[in-house]
């Protein structure tokens, strides 16, 4: 190669060189505009925003049927926690642009400044057109360089994997979401029917059969796991702790472990103890995908989000509860749902209470005519609508979950309600302790006591166990093991199986295959298509309390010391 030729090549690299600089330094110019930008509103915007958001609060604390103020709160909220959430990753990702872009820039001007010193100098007899033409190319890398780092902004602002706005995950989950997860107890109505496909049939905890994984239990509790997508939860406590925990739900790892702070003072938690049977942690989680929240004895509510991080927590106080608060919580658009159920009826000290999944303001509250009660809310369909049902001595009542106002209720219950009321058949169904389960149509306004009871049926009623069901039948369970089959229509006693062991978890079906857990830990399988036919018996080989959870090809059970994921081939 010739020197002209070597001379015109090096001149090519070093033209490169010198459009890779401005196009670098331009980019790099916009990002640390939007990066100071960044910076301003985090500085100054966000704090006045986050002000205005906490006097909305203590405007709505003086004013708390302003559903307008609460709508208001929030829109407010969502839009300060979706800009905080975007600018720090703003921030993260745009340093790291600026950082590689000036790292582009300084190498281009460095090798321009070398080589451009090395190549001789003829003289300036540069043709007209060719420096227009050159004048011309660097114009155009400019308006290009300039273009790169808009589109730098545009991306580094936008959430991760997101095609488009229309595509952002919703501050509130769908009906369809909650439905495809196992989102609060026993699933996302109540009563433990399992959708899923392939569940698992055989296991066995010593030989690790089909065991995809176990992991450590930190702080005891009966409460159950509830799953969303990759990730299962749970809550343990003692008398000082109070946590909340999220696992892998691919390989058990513990993700995060968070603490529930309490409102009750050093002398109320010393002085407050809770029944064995209970436990510091009995009800179970409730998650959205966004946000999971938690409630224990002490009647303190954490709500954190997907990353563990606190959003919110809120003390109702210790209440007065029998055996101790067991209550799990409900979730319904966004509105956490809580059964504060205490003391005795004449005492008016019982309610239902929504919160706002998102700022924790208490969007609404009802008075409920009941004593300490230990069941759980459960929101189920209801034609085109969804209704809230409830159980405590004496009334199953249903109340509308958007706004906490009573629909119906019906006199047809007894002291120390614990099964949580279903619906199945058409029917709301509530259990009656040791003596009945009693069929409402739900369809009734007011005491529909004397018009809307449609049958009533007794033989092997639980006392803790909760009811499971199909369109087809109601399988009831009591601590000692007698399963008794209902037809959903009439309740008719279709049968009855005697099981061998002590019982708490509540039993699932998944079509016409039931589950029920054992507190020995074992778990009997049968198809009761026609009659109990029992299928199979796996023995986990660890106490178990908590009814289990269900996920597509998958069971995770809960024992005293382990968290258990059982998969078909696992």
């Amino acid at each position: 190669m010739n020197t002209d030729t070597q001379n015109s090549y090096q001149k090519m690299k070093i033209d490169t060189a010198f459009r890779a600089a401005v196009v670098s330094g331009a980019a790099a110019l916009i990002v640390a505009g939007m990066l100071a930008v960044n910076y301003l509103q985090i500085r100054l915007l966000d704090p006045m925003r986050a002000e205005r958001l906490e006097a909305m609060k203590l405007q709505l604390s003086a004013e708390p049927q302003n559903q307008q103020l609460v709508t208001a709160i929030r829109e407010l909220d969502v839009q300060v926690r979706e800009d905080k959430f975007r600018r720090q990753r703003v921030s993260v990702r745009g340093s790291a642009a600026l950082i590689v872009l000036s790292v582009v820039f300084i190498a281009a001007v460095k090798y321009v400044s070398y080589h451009k010193s090395r190549l001789p100098h003829p003289g300036h007899g540069a043709d007209n057109q060719q420096s227009y033409l050159r004048r011309t190319m660097l114009a155009r890398w400019l308006l290009a360089g300039t273009f790169a780092g808009i589109a730098v902004v545009l991306i580094l602002g936008r959430e991760p994997g997101q095609a488009g706005e229309g595509e952002q995950l919703s501050p509130i989950a769908s009906e369809q979401e909650l439905q495809e997860n196992w989102p609060s107890f026993r699933g996302r109505d109540g009563r433990g029917y399992v959708s899923f496909e392939n569940v698992p049939q055989s296991w066995n905890g010593a030989s690790g059969e089909n065991i995809l994984w176990k992991s450590p239990l930190h702080l005891p509790g009966h409460n159950s796991p509830v799953v969303w997508q990759d990730k299962v939860f749970l809550s343990g406590a003692d008398k000082t702790q109070r946590q909340i925990y999220c696992y892998s739900a691919d390989d058990g790892t513990l993700l995060w472990q968070a603490d529930v702070p309490t409102t009750s003072s050093a002398e109320q938690i010393e002085d407050f103890d809770m029944e064995e049977g209970t436990g510091y942690a009995a009800p179970t989680l409730v998650t959205d995908g966004r946000r999971v929240c938690g409630i224990f004895p002490t009647g303190d509510i954490g709500c954190f989000d997907m990353d563990g991080k606190l959003i919110w927590n809120v003390g109702l106080g210790i209440p007065d509860s029998m055996y101790g608060y067991a209550s799990s919580l409900a979730i319904y658009k966004g509105v956490i749902i809580v059964l504060f159920d205490q003391a005795m009826a004449e005492d008016n000290k019982s309610s239902i209470i929504g919160f706002d999944a998102i700022s924790g303001v208490r969007v609404w509250e009802t008075p409920r005519p009941v004593p300490n009660s230990w069941g759980s809310p459960v929101v189920v369909k209801v034609s085109d609508a969804h209704q809230l049902l409830t159980c405590g001595d004496p009334w199953l009542i249903s109340y509308d979950p958007a706004t906490g106002d009573e629909l119906w209720r019906a006199d047809c219950l007894g002291t120390d309600v614990a099964p949580i009321p279903i619906y199945a058949g058409g029917y709301a169904i509530g259990t009656h302790p040791y003596s009945k389960i009693v069929a409402v149509d739900p369809g009734g306004t007011g005491d529909v006591t004397e018009t809307h009871i449609k049958w009533t049926a007794s033989g092997s009623i639980p006392d803790t166990c909760s009811p499971t069901a199909n369109d087809e039948f109601i399988l009831t369970l009591d601590s000692a093991g007698y399963l008794g089959c209902f037809a959903a229509s009439d309740g008719e006693m279709l049968w009855e199986q005697e099981l061998k062991g002590g019982f708490t978890a509540s039993p699932s079906l998944a079509g016409n295959t039931v589950y029920i857990l054992s507190e020995n830990g074992v778990m009997h399988i049968a198809d009761i298509t026609e009659g109990y036919k029992e299928l199979n018996k796996c023995e986990l080989g660890e106490k178990c309390y908590a009814s289990p959870a269900f996920m597509d090809g998958r069971i995770y059970i809960r024992g005293v010391d382990n968290l258990y994921c059982i998969e078909s081939g696992g």
